[in-house]
């Protein structure tokens, strides 16, 4: 059947699913379902049918989309946007028959302990890494090891993400993991210095094809410490072909080892003396618009769309994911002191500049802008292009530069 005349269940509508789901429908023309447990979502007015549940619940959301077919609705893919929901992904395709990944395979890309147990058991390059199962434990366990990260085992965001030099900091490093942890576990892995890179892509038939490179901004870990904070990316990678390629080889390791054979495959990799280590999977795609904006601009692909097909059971030729690298662009947020917000400023400039491709603000006069210690208190995002890579990131700087958010005590 061909896709314009088939659905697809897009799962989470938040902000930054709204350009992909755009996309989809652009290129495929196919209906579109949309579920998200916020009923203002905006990705919801862009559906053709709504579904409130929410993305992080399996059951939830299985029970909205067997109501949504007994009234006559159908599903034919399902695809997860900007939302760390595979594990949901999986249960709706697995109840429906359609093609994804396992439920196992999900668990085990979310379940950032699990799924280092079973790189380590294949022999992918990782970081080492051990359960820190309490505070008491954590000194000794990592004494010989600093400096090292501490960090929830299911969490998003940068949320209990800590970066310790110290041993004196590690016990309230592992309570701040354990707040931001569902399931009140902590890890702790070594902590690998060197570039570190952004990748996505598409597994088919259990082969990783990466479509794009963004090198991760991490120019303000100091200044952001303990907190691991970063600062947008760039592309295309500076990274040489055979780093990339290293990283590819490490990647597609990666999926075989956690059962990922379908569909997306967003990863964090740290170069570390020259070879490529990674640091988490995520079977799903990504969120900080790095599928619907920056890899399409800067690598020339359509990668949504071409997920979408894939979801709906098209094939997908790898050829069509092969990065050709093109015009730079690059990500920059602004970092407001924390605070009532009182005034913003410079926000319609920018994106009034030909050379915008994104400029929001994820807070409002009035709004309480958090104190700095994840991505949660990144207070506005500029994307902008250039001629070239070093022309994106002097184009950013500037224009993060010129938004002023002013803020007072709450």
């Amino acid at each position: 059947m061909n896709s314009a005349r088939k659905t697809l269940l897009v799962i989470s509508g938040g902000t930054e699913t709204v350009e992909g789901i755009r996309q989809i429908r652009e290129d495929l023309g196919t209906r579109i379902v949309v579920s998200d447990g916020n009923p203002k979502a905006p990705g919801l007015a862009l559906a053709d049918h709504a579904l409130i549940a929410n993305p992080y619940d399996p059951e939830e959301t299985l029970s909205a989309v067997r109501g949504f077919l007994g009234n006559g609705g159908r599903i034919d893919g399902v695809l997860c946007l900007a939302c760390d929901a595979p594990h949901t992904a999986a249960a709706v395709t697995a109840a429906l028959g359609l093609p994804g990944i396992s439920p196992a395979a999900a668990r085990a890309a979310t379940d950032k302990l699990l799924m280092k147990e079973k790189l380590s058991a294949a022999g992918v390059r990782i970081p080492w890494f051990a359960a820190a199962p309490d505070a008491a434990s954590l000194p000794a366990l990592v004494a010989d090891r600093l400096p090292v990260i501490v960090k929830p085992v299911d969490s998003r965001g940068a949320r209990g993400v800590t970066l310790i030099r110290r041993a004196e900091d590690l016990p309230h490093a592992w309570h701040l993991a354990a707040e931001q942890s569902p399931s009140g576990r902590v890890m702790t892995e070594a902590y690998l210095d060197g570039p570190q890179l952004s990748t996505e892509g598409l597994v088919i038939e259990g082969s990783c094809h990466n479509a794009g490179y963004a090198d991760r901004n991490y120019s303000r870990l100091e200044q952001f410490a303990p907190h691991v904070i970063e600062d947008g990316g760039e592309l295309p990678s500076r990274l040489a072909p055979p780093v990339l390629a290293d990283a590819d080889e490490q990647l597609g390791r990666a999926a075989r080892a956690l059962g990922i054979s379908f569909g997306p495959l967003k990863g964090d990799v740290v170069i570390h003396r020259g070879r490529a280590h990674i640091i988490e999977v995520a079977a799903r795609l990504s969120g900080g618009y790095l599928c619907t904006y920056e890899i399409p601009i800067s690598y020339g692909v359509p990668l949504v769309p071409l997920a979408a097909r894939q979801a709906l059971g098209e094939r997908i030729d790898p050829k069509a994911l092969r990065p050709r690298p093109g015009p730079g662009t690059c990500q920059r947020f602004v970092f407001p002191a924390a605070g009532r917000v009182i005034a913003m400023e410079g926000i319609e400039a920018v994106r009034a500049r030909d050379d915008c491709i994104l400029c929001e603000s994820r807070f409002a006069v009035g709004d309480i802008i958090p104190p700095l210690a994840s991505h949660v208190g990144r207070a506005a995002v500029v994307i902008m292009r250039g001629h070239d890579r070093e022309d994106a990131v002097r184009r950013a700087n500037e224009a993060a530069a010129s938004i002023r958010i002013e803020t007072a005590a709450p």
